[in-house]
């Protein structure tokens, strides 16, 4: 399939193309040199000038970019390129590039093109640092526009952006040209880079040693979630995407290391929301002689830091919300959480039915005939809105907690927590269970309790039992969304705003 222009842009921009080639000037060269960057060039000229105002040392460069704004003035041209630091202006005389050349320039380049401009640093009468270029070369045509957007800056100073690109799901289905057209959406993608640093920093400077482990599991689990499966033809085996590191951390654990990490990819055959996504960055950190406590110090320690490092500031304003991420943060139990806020005391009904019963009294929707664990989950997320002040949430039924430890004298509630910031759940974290018999259990119970299809079913890892009998050691384990954790720091409300390439609905 050879591809055509669809429009008379394209058509124009496609003969502009053959027409260069006709001149012998090749439109995707393989060479292209660059001294200084955008940001580079101007600094350098700056600081030259400071030196000497009147006559600032003569500056060469060599700057690469694309164009995104231009006007042709008779036999001048002037053109604003735009590279990965930022935008400079290129200043370019008919007489310094020869008739030939700037015939091109006047007839030949568009917004978008990429340009290698080679010339001396100066400021021109309007004030602005520019590139007097002596040597233009183009880098790369442009066959197709990108979106037209415009700017408006509001009373509050801030800038608003619209025009022809304003469909939110071609954005997303396009990425690259909603990089390329929309500053604020490259900065949220560097912010991005630059939380997943701090976190790596903070655990690294802690005594974590960052650790990989595998994406194609024989048996998934450390999670409730339904997973990808694939097939290795030639070992003729069913292979599982992961949907946790879980218990391949904790077996390093078993190994001798104190504390590990893994920042990586999850994968769950789950559905697609402002908030899920069928492939996720997660954070799993677990370290050995500390409990659920001690974890949660941890836990807002980091967060604090990464908010610290990246925004310069442990306050975050998300949705209209200053929120403190300060440590201590709130800490209250499943129990009293649900009491609060829907005044229905769970431990007053030990069955499902009865649990039922209360449900319906208080008017709310559920699917009936779930396990009372899953209904008091389902009742928790009834809350999770509230929550928008980081709090950690205590203390969970046993039957949706399969490897955390249980909490003295209560045999129904496990020593669990999930943490919530501006009404969203950010992680899950235990007291680990290293007891290998009871752990045995756990997975044979949660067998009894939910079937094959179930997405809250755990298959039994023999593997993962026989590493545990052979002793772990007492020790808590955290996850973290660092998708979630990237919307909070950057005030982005659906998660799709901070992936670069979100799962989308196949086009009909």
């Amino acid at each position: 399939m050879t591809w055509q222009p669809t429009n008379n842009v394209e058509q124009d921009r496609f003969d502009k193309l053959q027409r260069l080639r006709d001149a012998g000037i090749d439109p995707y060269p393989a060479r292209v040199q660059r001294t200084h960057t955008a940001q580079a060039a101007i600094e350098t000229f700056e600081r030259a000038e400071s030196v000497n105002p009147e006559s600032p040392e003569i500056i060469e460069v060599i700057v690469c970019g694309r164009i995104v704004r231009q006007n042709l003035k008779g036999k001048i041209y002037f053109a604003h390129i735009e590279d990965g630091t930022g935008r400079v202006q290129l200043f370019v005389r008919i007489d310094a590039i020869g008739e030939a050349m700037f015939e091109h320039v006047r007839k030949d380049l568009d917004l978008g093109d990429f340009l290698q401009a080679s010339g001396k640093m100066m400021r021109t009468k309007a004030g602005e640092v520019s590139v007097e270029v002596s040597e233009l070369r183009l880098l790369s045509k442009a066959l197709s526009p990108l979106p037209v957007i415009k700017e408006q800056r509001l009373d509050d100073g801030t800038i608003e952006r619209y025009g022809e690109f304003s469909d939110v799901e071609e954005r997303y289905r396009q990425r690259y040209a909603d990089l390329a057209v929309n500053p604020d959406v490259r900065d949220v993608f560097r912010k991005r880079s630059k939380i997943i640093r701090a976190v790596q920093n903070f655990l690294d400077n802690e005594g974590f040693l960052e650790v990989e482990t595998p994406i194609l599991q024989p048996i998934y689990g450390g999670a409730a979630a339904r997973p990808f499966t694939t097939h290795h033809n030639q070992l003729h085996q069913d292979l599982y995407l992961r949907i946790s590191f879980e218990l391949y951390l904790k077996r390093l654990l078993v190994g001798g290391y104190d504390g590990v990490y893994e920042i990586g990819r999850d994968f769950r055959n789950e559905g697609v929301s402002f908030k899920h996504n069928p492939e996720f960055t997660q954070l799993e950190f677990y370290k050995a002689y500390i409990d659920y406590a001690g974890a949660m110090d941890i836990t807002e320690r980091l967060v604090a830091y990464a908010a610290q490092q990246v925004n310069g500031s442990t306050v975050a304003h998300f949705e209209g919300h200053e929120i403190n991420l300060a440590p201590p943060w709130r800490r209250v139990t499943v129990r009293d959480i649900i009491r609060q806020h829907l005044e229905i005391d769970y431990v007053e009904h030990p069955t499902a039915e009865s649990l039922e019963q209360e449900m319906r009294k208080s008017g709310l929707q559920f699917r009936p005939g779930q396990t009372r664990g899953k209904l008091i989950e389902h009742l928790l997320g009834e809350v999770e809105q509230h929550l928008i002040q980081p709090t950690f949430v205590t203390d969970y039924p046993v039957d949706i907690s399969p490897f955390a430890k249980k909490v003295h004298g209560d045999a129904t509630h496990v020593e669990r927590f999930e943490y919530y910031i501006a009404g969203m759940e950010l992680g899950n974290a235990f007291t680990e269970l290293n007891d290998p018999l009871d752990q045995e259990e756990r997975f044979l119970e949660m067998g009894r309790l939910y079937g094959e299809e179930d997405e809250d079913a755990a298959p039994v890892d023999e593997d993962y039992l026989r590493a545990m009998r052979y002793g772990m050691p007492p020790c808590g384990g955290v996850g973290l969304g660092m998708d979630r954790l990237v919307m909070l720091l950057t005030n982005r409300s659906t998660i799709r705003e901070v992936l670069l390439f979100p799962h989308l609905r196949a086009r009909e």
